[in-house]
């Protein structure tokens, strides 16, 4: 009789996450039809859609126009989308990001604080703890009601979330960060490769939504690669998909371009790779010819170095992100130009439109990911 009970209580729960799928993957769905997709008998998958309602999961939906005029009409229900939340954030080199969702992915609430690079390994963490915490309750909310947080940062990162090697962030080499940020934060944490994730959100929420084979360029204050493969991010043998390291030709020095250019107009401003690059597509965009150049020679240079990566992958599209993105049509076009001539199926190339919240949006579909398996397990 034990073993009988088992088994009631187990195919009990089969079907309730059997309807709860169901509810979470349809838009408003009837008694009937749940119980008919589900497999089951009109008055289980009822008793099951009580007790959803009682948990929150799910909620009835009022009658749509017409309904009286067909007599009775039969009871709606959808998945409530806000009877979960989680948290991604996006730990960079000058800045932290954070943003809650529900369920279904609505961002709710967001943050963004500076977070310079000399701050020491311990207080950079205290503050991404503290900024779970603030943007949690801003979306009213503590840290134990988020079902998972999601991180991405910058460096090679394990499957276990440690960072095995960071160039940009002093003191991370090395560091267990998952580890480290759930002794903080009372809530499942997961921690992934910030350019894995941008690729992940340009194909959920940006302009790779559909294709499965995608190049997302990272353009800033440092260069990176997010690869989509099948519909899959790309880890590699050593998670250190996506990192460039130094290229034959010295095709990563494409910055030389806009360097040369700021130092020629303004010989006694320093100014970063980005600051020059930024400052040369302002002034293309005013006009000057010379500018336009410097800034074209730095887009095909980045296409020469992508050469290497696009033509063995045949990708359907590569995405420029990052904060050069916003130079639009002066960095793309001349890159669109490279592959017409080079390749034998040229990608398209497009600007990301997700700008520096690239990462945390994908932060919070990794968190989701994780959130469903165990919603749905």
């Amino acid at each position: 009789m034990r073993q009988q009970s088992g088994d009631a209580s187990l195919l009990r729960r089969l079907n309730s996450a059997a309807i709860l799928r169901i509810l979470r993957e349809a838009d408003v769905v009837t008694l009937s039809e749940l119980a008919r997709a589900a497999r089951v008998s009109r008055p289980t998958a009822e008793v099951i859609v009580e007790d959803l309602l009682a948990e929150g999961w799910a909620e009835e939906c009022g009658e749509e126009p017409g309904d009286r005029q067909r007599g009775r009409p039969a009871k709606r229900f959808r998945f409530r989308a806000a009877a979960g939340h989680v948290a991604g954030v996006g730990i960079g080199g000058s800045s932290l990001r954070a943003m809650v969702a529900d369920l279904n992915g609505t961002i709710v609430a967001g943050r963004r604080v500076p977070a310079h690079t000399a701050l020491s390994v311990a207080e950079r963490l205290d503050a991404v703890a503290e900024l779970v915490v603030a943007v949690a309750a801003e979306a009213g909310l503590s840290v134990p009601d988020l079902a998972a947080v999601g991180v991405g940062t910058t460096g090679v990162v394990d499957g276990a979330g440690r960072v095995v090697k960071s160039v940009v962030l002093p003191g991370w080499t090395g560091l267990d960060l998952q580890g480290e940020l759930s002794r903080r934060l009372p809530a499942p944490v997961l921690v992934e490769n910030d350019m894995r994730l941008a690729v992940i959100a340009e194909h959920w929420r940006g302009e790779a939504r559909g294709l499965n084979d995608v190049i997302y360029l990272f353009t800033g204050d440092r260069l990176g690669l997010g690869l989509l493969i099948g519909g899959r991010p790309h880890r590699g043998a050593h998670a250190a998909s996506g990192e460039i390291g130094r290229q034959a030709g010295d095709h990563w020095l494409a910055f030389k371009h806009v360097a040369d250019y700021a130092m020629a107009v303004e010989p006694g401003e320093l100014r970063s790779h980005r600051q020059a690059a930024e400052f040369a597509i302002a002034r293309a965009r005013a006009g000057d010819e010379k500018a336009a150049l410097a800034v074209s020679g730095f887009a095909r240079h980045l296409g020469e170095g992508l050469l290497t990566v696009v033509n063995p992958l045949d990708p359907e599209m590569v995405v420029v992100g990052g904060s050069l993105a916003r130079a639009g049509d002066l960095i793309v076009a001349p890159i669109q130009a490279y592959f017409d001539e080079t390749c034998l199926y040229p990608p398209r190339v497009v600007p990301s439109g997700l700008g520096s919240d690239c990462i945390t949006v994908g932060a919070v579909r990794w968190a989701l990911d994780h959130a469903d398996t165990h919603l749905f397990s």
